[in-house]
């Protein structure tokens, strides 16, 4: 929309007629029909005196109108250059704003996978301990690794008879009960726990280390990823702050 077409809608909705709204501005009806057929400009005076009449704004007055037109024609305008400089300000804090979010959203993300990766938060690396069974009160902790060797030591100083050897040792055999426990934190290679009935020692076989990646993990990582995408992205604008000019 041109700036004489403006004039002309405003003044029907009003339903003005030409010589009324220019009785209102204060010029010649013949100078009114050359602003609403566009073969004249106005002067910053007559600019203020049709937005008095009308009583609107300078950005009401400009909605519709051709962003062209306003540059080239009604820049000269004080009220029009102050509204189009306020325009380019908002601009530059919105784009500005913008980019401080798209940092703030690449460094948070970039944390996030890395958390996530090397389980910063939530550790990946777990220790599978194991458990042969509950040491009875007065045994030694490594019962279950001994017991043999001194069931058979019995039975070669003729302690005991073969038939108690098997029959001892199908006893204990009924007493192994492997139980694993997996753990965040190193316990070290092994460690007694109190358990109903007596004890459990819990020893770190070879392997027993492992690298598990939880899911969480990978919900860190994947919400980093999305972070990181959307902050690069928000980079991309920075090519219209640097193009911005304020007049």
């Amino acid at each position: 929309m041109n700036f004489g077409e403006k004039v002309k809608q405003l003044r029907a909705e009003r339903n003005l007629t030409q010589p009324q709204l220019a009785q209102a501005i204060g010029i010649e009806q013949s100078y009114l029909s050359k602003l609403e057929n566009d073969k004249s400009v106005p002067s910053a005076e007559i600019f203020q005196s049709i937005l008095r009449a009308f009583s609107l704004d300078v950005a009401t007055f400009l909605e519709g109108v051709d962003d062209k037109i306003v540059h080239r024609d009604l820049r000269q305008v004080p009220e029009v250059a102050n509204h189009l400089n306020g325009q380019v300000h908002r601009k530059i804090h919105s784009i500005r704003t913008w980019l401080f979010a798209s940092g703030i959203a690449c460094a948070l993300g970039l944390s996030l996978a890395a958390a996530g990766y090397w389980g910063w938060l939530l550790p990946n690396r777990q220790y599978n301990y194991i458990s042969d069974g509950v040491v009875l009160p007065g045994e030694p902790t490594n019962i279950f690794d001994i017991h043999t060797g001194l069931l058979h030591a019995k039975l070669v100083a003729k302690l005991i008879s073969e038939e108690d050897y098997l029959k001892q040792a199908e006893e204990f055999g009924r007493r192994l009960d492997s139980q694993p426990l997996l753990l965040d934190d190193y316990r070290g290679e092994a460690f007694v726990e109190s358990v109903k009935g007596g004890q459990r020692l819990y020893k770190l076989p070879n392997g027993g280390q492992r690298w598990n990646m939880r899911g969480a993990n990978r919900w860190l990582q994947f919400v980093g990823a999305l972070l990181t995408f959307g902050g690069l992205l928000g980079f991309v604008i920075e090519a219209r702050l640097r193009s911005v000019r304020v007049t």
